[in-house]
């Protein structure tokens, strides 16, 4: 399509981020790397996510000072290295996690793409600072997301008082919604995997497929329904596990 067209939204509470409209640029200790940064502080919210694509040996820079970090491999391979004795390797729906200030490395063992999430530490007081967690989503059984075979929920990070965020991905059957419209002090990001979805975000209603990215900020309305022949699914973050008058 020609012209000024573009699917993206950004409003006070919500933001929708089409692949049409991406930009791609550098990030100072990142090399081998292009970033798209699809929701950051600059738009209301309080945590960073982005799309990086890395050649083959490409090295990421470590998270600002005070922020976990979680890495979701989208395609190719990278290593994590945390130490000696801590090497990992992650292929596609590997999925890591560091805390804050723990020294690690993160290289491209093959051309690819990951998610990176960046977000500052919580802390909570007689809870360790963060642990690392290693995993892979191909590997972890989904649950049935509150009663519904048809909306399935794949728990990325434990539920442990030393992480202060959640990761999951969310998978629909055809014609499959989230029971009811939510609306929470947590705040989201999300990016579609696979397939097609309407999202009601507020008081608009947005088709998102894969490659979109959402930002959904505390108490934004939100709900949605996948469409299309086969399953929808996405990648989503929240934070989590805190008092938020603490």
């Amino acid at each position: 399509m020609s012209g000024p067209h573009s699917r993206t939204t950004v409003r006070r509470d919500h933001a929708v981020i089409a692949p049409d409209g991406h930009v791609v640029g550098p990030v100072p200790g990142w090399t081998g790397a292009e970033h798209v940064q699809l929701i950051a502080p600059a738009m209301g919210a309080r945590f960073g996510m982005a799309l990086v694509r890395l050649e083959a040996g490409a090295v990421a820079a470590p998270p600002a000072p005070g922020h976990g970090r979680a890495v979701y491999v989208l395609d190719g391979a990278v290593t994590l290295d945390a130490g000696e004795d801590h090497h990992y390797e992650l292929g596609p729906g590997g999925v890591a996690y560091a805390p804050p200030d723990t020294a690690h490395r993160i290289t491209a063992t093959a051309a690819g793409r990951v998610c990176v999430i960046d977000k500052p530490y919580t802390e909570l007081a007689g809870a360790p600072r963060g642990r690392p967690v290693i995993d892979d989503a191909t590997r972890i059984a989904p649950q049935d997301f509150l009663g519904d075979p048809h909306v399935r929920v794949t728990a990325l990070l434990p539920d442990d008082p030393a992480l202060d965020l959640a990761l999951n991905v969310m998978t629909f059957d055809p014609g499959a919604s989230l029971p009811f419209v939510e609306t929470h002090v947590m705040e989201h990001g999300l990016l579609v995997l696979e397939g097609t979805l309407v999202y009601r975000l507020g008081d608009a209603w947005y088709p998102v497929g894969a490659g979109d990215a959402i930002w959904m900020g505390p108490f934004c309305p939100q709900w949605c329904c996948a469409y299309g022949t086969g399953p929808a699914s996405y990648l989503i973050y929240k934070d989590w596990n805190r008092d938020v008058m603490a």
